[in-house]
């Protein structure tokens, strides 16, 4: 009776210490940043139904929102390194401007349009390759936030995009918090 006593509770610290306090989620979406709107600088999506978010490096995101020449550019890009390729994801507006509320159709790149871009760029082999959303391949993006007091702006997004071999990338459950230069 002794020996079976020592090995359920032998057993049962095995079982304790093998437990992890912050196992890494398993579905892809809980992996990304939470939604947030308080300027925390994050940035996160799935493409492909792969999780990508800002790299560890210097410069790996970016937001702005400015005035130039009277008409408003807005942008937040992410990129990061992996295996010698960098890609990169933004969403961003050019000659139009934006407001907390707004649901914007990602369109194709030109002016008073609201656009999508994923870019691979190679390290090794030099080739650049960038995707843009278009009036066949769209997405959404919608401004949860918009503060001038604090440069603060916070949304979320989706798109797709087509590459040259005619794949269609999907940019999923896009979420983003920052501070914004002016």
């Amino acid at each position: 009776m002794k020996n079976l006593f020592s090995i359920i509770i032998f057993t049962t610290f095995l079982a304790c210490c093998n437990k992890d306090d912050n196992p890494i989620p398993t579905n892809p979406v809980d992996q990304l940043p939470p939604a947030t709107q308080t300027g925390a600088n994050t940035f996160g999506c799935l493409l492909d139904g792969e999780v990508f978010k800002p790299g560890l490096t210097n410069n790996s995101y970016n937001c702005f929102y400015q005035l130039v020449d009277g008409e408003y550019y807005f942008a937040v890009t992410a990129n990061n390194t992996k295996n010698n390729v960098l890609k990169a994801i933004s969403v961003g507006t050019e000659k139009l401007s934006i407001s907390q509320g707004q649901t914007l159709t990602l369109l194709e790149r030109a002016y008073g349009n609201a656009n999508g871009r994923y870019f691979i760029g190679s390290n090794i082999t030099g080739i650049v390759e960038n995707y843009y959303t278009s009036t066949e391949n769209t997405g959404e993006l919608k401004i949860t936030k918009l503060d001038f007091t604090n440069n603060i702006v916070s949304g979320t997004f989706y798109f797709d995009v087509k590459d040259n071999q005619g794949i269609i990338h999907q940019i999923r459950d896009g979420r983003f918090d920052m501070q914004f230069t002016q």
